[in-house]
């Protein structure tokens, strides 16, 4: 299926679009989304001029540029000079240095990059903000998406500050916080009785039919470039040190994928010296690309799978990015690990306790997946390790509730008095703290 919004506009520093598939090359203006001799599975690579780059940018640059957003990077964002970006301030998140979590791991450099404070609480932001520049260079009427509830409120939020029409297909099951976004912002929401993947096919042939411009991961090529700003940040973050492994919640895919052009982009440019291992974490009950890696398949030719896990922003039966995702993994070394939606739930309120980020499930996936990295013998003690936190724990109070209350925590009822304060907690048993509790 061939999407049909209109042409792409030729861009700044972009060279071409190259075919993960097939490796035919397009030029930007020549081409919609994907490559049309493979149809769904043509994703798309967008490829730049990295020495015409170098002259524009630079970490000396950089560091005297007081646009603390995903903009200070525009030069290696493909959007024309002559784009005017949303003004809601997205990107520059804060990475958090967290010695208690890493005393619990035994790994003394462990950061936590908290993407819950984002515009409209998760990562997804900086692919939708590219989203909304690409179709308004095109005239697009209408924007659509489909998403289990945050690629949908990235879109709805950054069109809202701009003033563009949006449509929105989400599984009926998305949680209730993530579907009040969508409506405060003002989008159309079409609420699909089926699954995520049924969302998405419908969304396709609507825009199909009606020209809208596609926000879609692993058909809009340029969605993994606005995540990829968060590998940027990362790098800037630590002096351009790189990390030597950043583990992440991985559904679609287009994350990790967007993770490693990042890096590719700043070791093609010279400013860090090696790529990091990259570790997609999958829930046990969503593991398409786990199962692929561990058994060496095509995820070209291999089939879907059915899909249900509490992390429903990492739910996916047939991972659309999974293409980039693949090589983002085999490329760097890396792994995919499985966690079950009991260790998903139990990360929680460890990463909220450890290091003060409040995660939805499909965030704590990252850190419940660390733990199994580290019992795997994936990371070692002296390796520098972020954590992306992908979205806020207030996307989903439901399962925030179910994660403390099979943690055993609970409030404390008392009279207003102080003397039943000091009964209360005179028999009050704190729940047991990790062992880095207290660290320094």
């Amino acid at each position: 299926m061939k999407p049909t919004a209109g042409p792409a506009t030729a861009i700044g520093h972009v060279i071409d679009l190259v075919c993960l598939v097939c490796g035919r090359r397009f030029a930007p203006d020549e081409i919609d989304y994907l490559c049309p001799d493979h149809g769904d599975d043509g994703i798309l690579d967008v490829v730049y001029d990295h020495e015409r780059i170098a002259r524009d940018l630079s970490p000396a640059s950089l560091a005297l540029d007081h646009d603390h957003s995903m903009w200070r990077y525009r030069p290696l964002l493909p959007v024309a000079s002559t784009s005017t970006v949303p003004p809601l301030r997205v990107g520059w998140t804060p990475l958090y240095a967290a010695p208690r979590l890493g005393a619990d791991l035994g790994l003394p450099r462990l950061w936590v990059k908290d993407e819950g404070v984002q515009p409209t609480g998760s990562l997804k932001d900086r692919a939708s903000a590219v989203a909304v520049v690409k179709a308004r260079e095109v005239g697009a009427q209408v924007v659509t998406t489909a998403s289990t509830g945050n690629a949908a409120a990235a879109l709805a939020g950054v069109a809202a500050s701009v003033g563009q029409p949006v449509t929105i297909f989400v599984p009926a099951t998305a949680p209730e916080a993530k579907v009040a976004q969508l409506l405060a912002y003002g989008s159309t929401v079409l609420l699909v009785e089926g699954t995520y993947g049924d969302a998405f096919e419908l969304s396709m042939r609507a825009a199909d039919r009606f020209g809208w411009y596609v926000r879609n991961t692993g058909v809009n090529p340029y969605m993994s470039e606005g995540k990829k700003t968060a590998a940027f940040e990362i790098a800037e973050q630590l002096d351009w040190q790189a990390p030597d492994v950043v583990t992440v919640g991985v559904g679609d895919g287009c994350i990790i994928g967007g993770l490693h052009k990042g890096f590719r982009d700043l070791f093609a440019l010279g400013w860090i010296d090696r790529m990091p291992r990259l570790v997609g974490v999958q829930a046990e009950g969503s593991d398409y690309l786990a199962q692929a890696w561990e058994g060496n398949e095509d995820v070209v030719t291999k089939p879907g799978i059915d899909a249900d896990t509490v992390a429903d922003s990492i739910s996916a039966g047939r991972p659309a990015d999974r293409i980039k995702a693949m090589r983002a993994v085999r490329d760097t070394g890396g792994a995919f690990v499985r966690v079950s939606d009991e260790q998903i739930l139990a990360a929680i309120p460890e990463l909220a306790r450890g290091c003060g980020v409040f995660a939805e499930p499909a965030a704590a996936a990252a850190y419940a997946g660390l733990r199994v990295a580290v019992d795997q013998r994936l990371v070692a003690t002296d390796d520098r390790v972020v954590v992306l936190a992908t979205g806020t724990g207030l996307k989903d109070v439901p399962s925030a509730m179910r994660s403390i209350g099979d943690a055993g925590i609970e409030p404390l009822r008392v009279r207003p008095d102080l003397d039943a304060v000091a009964e209360a907690l005179s028999t009050h048993q704190s729940p047991a703290p990790t062992s880095g509790e207290g660290a320094p």
